[in-house]
């Protein structure tokens, strides 16, 4: 592994449990509190939290090898790589990942690929990626 980003944290998990008990507190100082009420209402938080981290974790992590690149669910050929440094960002360039833009958060690392397209790969460390990028890649 030449470069990984992951896409989200797993503590969002914590959410769900702390505004149960935050809300079992607030409740048991007002009046009569439910265990299982809060209980449950911490579970449905939780698992709800838990669809959101994996979709951010499945879409947002970047991994970079020796043979290939993953952005999100793309992969992408090292091979296929023609050129990392000196690349301009066409207007409409097909951004990695499947998205119509880059990921919040992050910032577009223009690729040449053979043939001469260009594509747009992203990372919230540009610098790094590029560095891992420049091991790889020829050009």
């Amino acid at each position: 592994m030449l470069y990984r980003e992951s896409g989200s944290s797993w503590w969002p998990l914590l959410w769900g449990p702390a505004f149960a008990v935050a809300g079992y507190l607030v409740e048991l100082v007002t009046g009569p509190a439910s265990v299982t009420l809060w209980a449950v209402a911490g579970l449905g938080l939780t698992l709800g939290a838990v669809l959101w981290v994996y979709g951010r974790v499945r879409t947002g992590s970047i991994e970079l090898t020796a043979e290939e690149a993953r952005f999100g669910r793309e992969k992408l050929p090292v091979a296929m790589i023609e050129a990392c440094q000196d690349v301009g960002a066409p207007t409409g360039a097909k951004v990695l990942g499947g998205g119509w833009s880059v990921p919040k958060g992050t910032t577009a690392v223009p690729l040449r690929l053979v043939g001469g397209s260009v594509v747009l790969a992203w990372a919230r460390d540009p610098d790094a990626l590029l560095a891992a990028l420049r091991r790889v890649v020829r050009r």
